[in-house]
């Protein structure tokens, strides 16, 4: 099996990472009755933590599908090479770092973590455009 798709399978254990944490939060801001519940209810802001996770998870899940098409692309296509699957892992890892990063709320580096994940995807989508 390509090791992009290994490093897939990761990205999806982080999504779960992402999820599980910040509902995890929340519901302990919230209580057990609105995690259970329909959720229909206007509540106060989030405090500062549960919100940190929870914008973590919505960027986690606005870059996902780009790693996802990069990983599987260069899969399908038949492109796959060490620079594919380091590029891969340094998303990963960048993405792994990033979490807790944000979650305690570290500037700058934060953000130079999010372009090294970003760098890491592109490396792998590169062989995808053809050029």
């Amino acid at each position: 099996m390509p090791v992009e798709i290994t490093i897939l399978a990761w990205g999806m254990i982080l999504l779960l990472v992402h999820i599980f944490a910040a509902t995890h939060v929340k519901t302990k801001q919230y209580g057990a009755k609105w995690n259970m519940g329909a959720r229909d209810e206007h509540l106060p802001p989030l405090n500062p933590l549960a919100g940190r996770l929870a914008r973590a998870e919505a960027n986690y899940k606005e870059s996902l599908p780009i790693a996802i098409v990069a990983l599987i692309g260069v899969v399908l296509a038949d492109k796959t090479s060490e620079w594919t699957a380091m590029g891969g892992w340094i998303w990963l890892g960048a993405r792994i770092v990033y979490l807790p990063l944000y979650a305690v709320g570290v500037p700058v580096v934060r953000t130079i973590i999010f372009l090294a994940g970003l760098v890491g995807i592109l490396i792998t989508l590169w062989p995808l455009l053809g050029l």
